[in-house]
């Protein structure tokens, strides 16, 4: 697949800002020039202090292409992060940003591709395939597609309503969302929840909404967690080219 070049800098404006998560944030960034992209791409981000020492990062686009003149960017604090630091504790609406993008090919889904996906994200490895989910809706996809997302706890889940909502209106889109821990004060999980991690025996009990196994997989999380992921898809036959993966992390 061909690698789209990406633009130079650019100066974006944040527009909002929403608290999705207690460790994740939304923001809204407008783009002075209008740059088109894929579902699954990602940005560069850049800070600049006054003293010329610079910290950069990549954060993946969870917005539909369908806006060209604008991204949407979840960023999750990490402790110690510099750029993410600064991002949920300085960055208001109005803040001025240095982008560059969008990069990525490989891992990239277009509504031409009409196969059975198998989409598998953990924590806000969500990100690239939120905007994939977006795509496929925005451009009526039918194409049978299910999402494995696994979080830590309930108040993890990411785009929890509005894909809750794909699920409801969408028959060919399935939705499973699992949890690794149990909440805090050891309550039981929220209806329809496991306290579980994605295995194969998950996958292989999942998958048959899809008719049988997936064209293509996008995984999408921790190192290790892709790691495990990808062996387990290739161990229930899927082609090693057709395993696209995603990671951060160590």
């Amino acid at each position: 697949m061909k690698i789209e070049k990406a633009t130079g800098w650019q100066i974006a404006t944040v527009t909002s800002v929403h608290d999705e998560s207690p460790r994740v944030k939304l923001f809204q960034l407008e783009l002075p020039v209008e740059t088109k992209f894929r579902a699954g791409q990602f940005f560069d981000i850049r800070l600049t202090a006054p003293d010329g020492y610079q910290a950069q990062r990549s954060y993946s686009i969870t917005s539909s292409p369908d806006q060209t003149n604008s991204i949407e960017l979840a960023i999750e604090h990490i402790r110690d992060g510099e750029v993410s630091s600064y991002f949920h504790e300085v960055v208001e609406a109005g803040s001025l940003i240095e982008v560059r993008g969008p990069f990525g090919g490989h891992f990239t889904w277009s509504p031409s591709f009409r196969k059975p996906i198998l989409l598998i994200g953990g924590g806000s490895g969500i990100a690239p395939l939120m905007s994939m989910l977006r795509h496929r809706a925005s451009t009526g996809g039918n194409s049978p597609a299910l999402l494995m997302f696994s979080v830590r706890q309930e108040d993890d889940v990411l785009f929890k309503s509005e894909l809750e909502q794909m699920a409801r209106d969408d028959d060919k889109f399935n939705l499973i969302i699992t949890l690794t821990r149990l909440a805090a004060d050891h309550s039981e999980p929220f209806a329809g929840r496991a306290t579980r991690r994605i295995d194969r025996t998950m996958i292989d009990s999942t998958v048959a909404t899809l008719g049988g196994t997936p064209a293509r997989a996008y995984v999408c999380g921790g190192s290790n967690f892709v790691e495990a992921i990808g062996n387990q898809l290739a161990d229930i036959g899927l082609p090693y080219e057709e395993i696209r993966t995603e990671r951060f992390g160590p």
